[in-house]
């Protein structure tokens, strides 16, 4: 007998909803993939400690580590201490630090492991930051401290370098002595403003074609410093054609969570490898991992139609988990953790949890099992039916 339970519906009623999706799909250990796959990774917080959420962060270490383990037999990497952290938004720096610390020793024990981290200026208070330098100058205190424990980097959009910068020049100064001192080549991230307002116009422009000529004129300057960028507009246009402009060699990193599937997989165009199709770094990975890994290993084995069978079912997940405003993403991914039984909890860093309503959770629960992503059903229903009864659905 199938597993239900009465979910709200968008009239705000109560409709039965029986259980309908198999057991997730799990990828084969032996495969190679083709692409680079790094899974911007979740903290999972401490809900025991005695702290106020939306002013300390209180992170269970134990259970942050296991997750990312988890990620690590799936053949994914992990892109550590970025907003899917929350990074910035309820995770400081000293805490970001130690988690690196801490990622990058598990990562240790297992060969192959990818690990890169989020080097940013988030720990400057944005209201000192008057000039370009002072922006620079943060950038360099972050960049010695991950590079001392061996991290490669992700150089992270800046909320300071928006504030202060006033021309593309600004930019181009800042990340040309970012990049010139790099000891490996690094990752770019441009976060558009759907993830963050306080990054409008990021490389100078609000017009996103010129900030992309920005972009591109900085890469250009140094192809042997940049392994790639990521972008998140939520624009596969936009990626794409940036894709196609990368110097040779130069990776981009999809960071479409509304579009991943397609630009994954690529279109084949022009002679270098890199520009016909995408690697990734994702948010929704953490959420969907076993099913991007079995994805991915499928187009690994050249089977691109099992690999769209796979990973298409989830993208109407990823996109009601990023809807507008996709800056709390992060509470969905958290909530899929939960139901999965990846954490004993739902609390989040910030208090975010709180972030959407519970119409969204049910939707997310229904996605969720469309997909297939449901790793527990008895547990997914008992958690679900126990945020219902919290908000005062009974039965």
């Amino acid at each position: 007998m199938a597993l239900s339970l009465n979910l709200p519906t968008a009239s705000g009623s109560l409709a039965p909803y029986a259980l309908r999706g198999t057991a997730p799909v799990r990828p084969e250990a032996s495969v190679k993939f083709n692409r680079i796959a790094y899974s911007a990774a979740h903290v999972v917080a401490d809900p025991l400690a005695a702290v106020d959420p939306w002013l300390q962060a209180a992170v269970d270490w134990d259970a942050t580590i296991a997750y990312r383990r988890h990620l690590f037999s799936l053949g994914l990497g992990v892109a550590e201490a970025m907003d899917t952290a929350q990074r910035g938004m309820g995770l400081d720096w000293p805490t970001s630090l130690e988690l690196i610390r801490r990622s990058l020793d598990a990562a240790k024990d297992v060969p192959g492991a990818l690990v890169a981290s989020g080097c940013g200026t988030d720990h400057l208070n944005i209201d000192d930051v008057k000039s370009v330098d002072d922006v620079i100058r943060g950038y360099e205190e972050q960049m010695a401290a991950i590079e001392a424990l061996g991290g490669k980097l992700i150089v992270m959009a800046s909320r300071a370098l928006a504030r202060v910068a006033k021309s593309p020049a600004d930019y181009e100064r800042v990340y040309d002595r970012i990049l010139s001192q790099a000891k490996q080549p690094v990752v770019l991230h441009w976060l558009g403003d759907m993830f963050d307002p306080a990054l409008a116009g990021y490389w100078g422009s609000k017009d996103v074609d010129a900030a992309m000529d920005t972009a591109l004129a900085v890469i250009a300057a140094h192809p042997h410093k940049v392994d790639g960028i990521k972008i998140s507009l939520l624009d596969k246009d936009k990626e794409i054609a940036m894709r196609r402009r990368l110097p040779a060699g130069v990776r981009m990193y999809t960071g479409d969570d509304f579009n991943y599937a397609e630009l994954i997989a690529g279109d084949g165009f022009g002679g270098e490898p890199t520009h016909g199709k995408s690697d990734a770094l994702l948010g929704i990975f953490d959420a969907i991992a076993p099913a991007a890994s079995a994805a991915l290993g499928a187009l690994a084995q050249g089977n691109t139609e099992k690999f769209h069978a796979i990973l298409g079912p989830t993208v109407p997940l990823s996109r009601h988990i990023f809807a507008a405003p996709t800056r709390f993403y992060k509470t969905g991914v958290v909530f899929m953790a939960w139901l999965n039984g990846h954490q004993t909890h739902f609390t989040m860093v910030g208090g975010q949890q709180s972030t959407r309503s519970l119409q969204h959770f049910a939707e997310l629960f229904r996605l969720a099992d469309a997909a297939n992503l449901l790793e527990q059903p008895e547990l997914a229903v008992q958690r679900m039916k126990t945020l219902l009864a919290l908000h005062g659905v009974e039965g």
